[in-house]
């Protein structure tokens, strides 16, 4: 039986997504912030680090493929999410779609009233792509020559990775195929505490993460991200023990963000394990007391934190910024058509 049957693809369908692909397994969902912009309203936090959100596809290669089924996650879980799939789409196959999905989703945008002219133009020239959007993309058997098709387009990647298949982690270095942010989440800071939050299918999450987070220090080129979830009475616990773990991977930023109570999580989670951003604060104190990383951005409407490791990353990131603008804006004609 196939994985994503004719009802579970109206599902989808209906929650936003589009699965493109003759073999349907990469999805693309317009994010809240997306739709913010185009409205002339706020831009997500991410602009901390480049990003516009009107330009940017929020897509994943291993639609509901994921070793773990996280007590927080807003997905719904069946025993197939762990299921392996023997057949995938290229990477140039992959772009093509995601750039076609993303500007059909966005298509009731070019006449509203609310979107200026020139942030619609902008919208149908996507400059971002973020694969993050569901399951876990390292599972992908082509994830280095999928961040090198993006960036030769012009656009940078952000990914999002739980940090299970340190081998594919190697595989970007080996292949000259870093992203432009490398997130690895942190769900614990001990093998039971892991098991606990993630109810992971693999025997071995905790050994696979910790090899992960010692990579971190060989990407040259990536903004790396340590990234934390943190849920009330879950795993918002052991400051130390999360300043231990960043003092072995180094990486340039941290990033607390507060769970939310979404989606499927509702069912096993409540909306007192939400953290309020006096909360995030107070813990983003204790792991700066422990590692000397700097508090560098608060959104207090998604409740998140930014923390980098020193001055000298934060300019260094600043920097990066003005590089991938000008990037982009190379890639423009005359006539503002993005030329790949």
């Amino acid at each position: 039986m196939p994985k994503f049957t004719e009802e579970r693809l109206k599902k989808y369908k209906k929650a936003g997504y589009r699965i493109v692909g003759k073999n349907l397994h990469t999805g693309v969902e317009i994010c809240r912030w997306t739709k913010s912009v185009l409205r002339n309203k706020r831009n997500c936090y991410k602009a901390v680090y480049g990003i516009r959100s009107h330009r940017c596809i929020q897509m994943t290669p291993t639609l509901d493929f994921c070793p773990f089924s996280c007590k927080f996650c807003w997905r719904s879980f069946g025993p197939e999410r762990f299921k392996t799939e023997s057949k995938w789409d290229s990477p140039k196959e992959i772009v093509d779609q995601i750039i076609e999905a993303q500007i059909k989703l966005l298509s009731g945008f070019g006449g509203n009233p609310a979107t200026p002219k020139h942030l619609w133009d902008e919208a149908k020239k996507p400059a971002h792509v973020a694969i993050s959007l569901d399951g876990e993309p390292t599972l992908y058997p082509y994830l280095a020559e999928l961040i090198k098709e993006i960036k030769s387009r012009g656009m940078t990647a952000f990914l999002v990775t739980n940090g299970t298949m340190p081998h594919r982690l190697k595989e970007l270095i080996e292949k000259d195929a870093e992203p432009t942010n490398l997130y690895i989440s942190v769900y614990a800071t001990n093998k039971e505490d892991y098991k606990f939050v993630t109810n992971s299918f693999i025997p071995d999450e905790w050994e696979r993460v910790n090899e992960s987070l010692k990579l971190l220090k060989e990407f040259k080129q990536a903004r790396t991200v340590f990234r934390m979830t943190m849920v009330k009475d879950l795993n918002m616990k052991d400051p130390e023990g999360y300043a231990n773990l960043i003092n072995m991977a180094k990486p340039h930023f941290v990033e607390l963000k507060g769970y939310s109570h979404l989606g499927e999580s509702k069912f096993r989670l409540k909306r007192e394990n939400m953290p309020s951003l006096q909360e995030l604060e107070d813990f983003a104190s204790e792991i700066s007391k422990n590692t000397g990383y700097m508090v560098k951005a608060v959104d207090k409407v998604s409740r998140v934190i930014i923390m980098a490791r020193d001055e000298d990353v934060w300019q260094w990131s600043l920097k990066k910024i003005e590089e991938q603008n000008k990037e982009i804006k190379e890639k423009i004609d005359k006539k503002g058509v993005i030329r790949f």
